[in-house]
């Protein structure tokens, strides 16, 4: 089971990066997929997840909400991260993690998470 996210960069304030989670040795349709992020100095902070079966519900932190896009492709066993009109509090590193349930909080992703993979660095800065 592997999850590796890609796609970070140096981006401007203002600016767009679109992340990838790329999941093998598994099929990642069955289960919520999200991304949280690490920033020097903070605790853990989930940004977006989205589920998984046919809802494919969409969940986003009050932060990035408006901002960020999450989608999959279940074809490709791939979960996105669009985010737009980036902010220098973005910068962080940023990880894909499967969980069996998204539940209504993040802590409830949290406690059932079971597999994430190397982070990806998004910094924002002029």
């Amino acid at each position: 089971v592997q999850l590796q996210a890609s796609g970070g960069g140096l981006v401007q304030p203002g600016g767009s990066l679109r992340l990838s989670c790329a999941a093998s040795g598994f099929s990642l349709d069955v289960y919520c997929i999200g991304w949280f992020r690490r920033a020097p100095g903070k605790q853990r902070e989930g940004v977006s997840r989205i589920s998984g079966g046919v809802r494919n519900t969409e969940y986003y932190s009050d932060t990035v909400q408006g901002r960020f896009t999450i989608s999959r492709d279940n074809t490709k066993n791939m979960v996105y991260l669009q985010m737009d009109s980036l902010k220098p509090g973005d910068t962080a590193v940023y990880f894909c993690a499967r969980s069996r349930e998204c539940g209504a909080t993040w802590s409830d992703y949290y406690y059932y998470m079971d597999a994430w993979g190397e982070g990806t660095q998004v910094t924002v800065s002029s």
